[in-house]
């Protein structure tokens, strides 16, 4: 796609406006680093854009506060104060990661994640964001926490210009199915294959 042109114009009966302004779903999955951090840089494009930011964060701790949120908190707190950008929420959805020593059982975080998933499908249905990141949200769903046929349903049938990216490794086929953008991860060399923990600043 040079400069921006399309490869096909579909005879979809829409003018080039309508097309390009329709709400997208995307989907980060893979193996490889950088899809959370592609869905953030995102919704960082999104909020000076003036978007109403939702961040949703599945299986990651609560008590772990990645980069990314500290920046996109305070630009929510600048939007409060001066009007700049856009509104910011993130939430945690989450008990923390299904495989660390911690309080709750596979029961507790299937139904925090069923709580988390029916939250947002409210927000969906109220049309309170404009862009949703739905981090690490394919674990929930592999893992048979979430209902692929709700999330499919649910997103295929949400009203108004809402835009979802969600990401996670195995997106389930059915997801890659309706989604308008797919970007696959691949890991093709990684510090920590030469046995290099993460760094301050380029991991969190």
């Amino acid at each position: 796609m040079p400069q921006g042109q399309v490869s096909v114009v579909p005879d979809d009966k829409l003018t080039t406006r309508q097309r390009r302004n329709r709400p997208l779903l995307m989907v980060h999955t893979g193996e490889g680093k950088g899809k959370s951090t592609a869905a953030f840089g995102l919704a960082l494009r999104g909020w000076n854009q003036g978007f109403r930011i939702g961040v949703f964060q599945f299986v990651k701790s609560a008590k772990w506060r990645i980069g990314e949120q500290t920046v996109l908190e305070r630009l929510g707190a600048l939007h409060a104060e001066t009007g700049e950008g856009g509104p910011v929420e993130w939430h945690k959805m989450g008990s923390g990661w299904s495989w660390s020593r911690k309080a709750g059982t596979e029961v507790d975080h299937a139904r925090e994640a069923a709580a988390g998933w029916a939250e947002i499908k409210r927000r969906l249905g109220a049309e309170s964001h404009d862009l949703y990141v739905l981090d690490e949200f394919t674990y929930p769903i592999t893992w048979g926490w979430v209902d692929i046929g709700d999330v499919v349903d649910t997103l295929v049938n949400r009203p108004g210009h809402q835009h979802v990216v969600i990401t996670g490794r195995n997106a389930d086929p059915r997801l890659l199915e309706i989604a308008d953008l797919v970007t696959e991860m691949t890991n093709v060399k990684h510090p920590m294959d030469a046995g290099q923990k993460g760094q301050r600043g380029i991991e969190w």
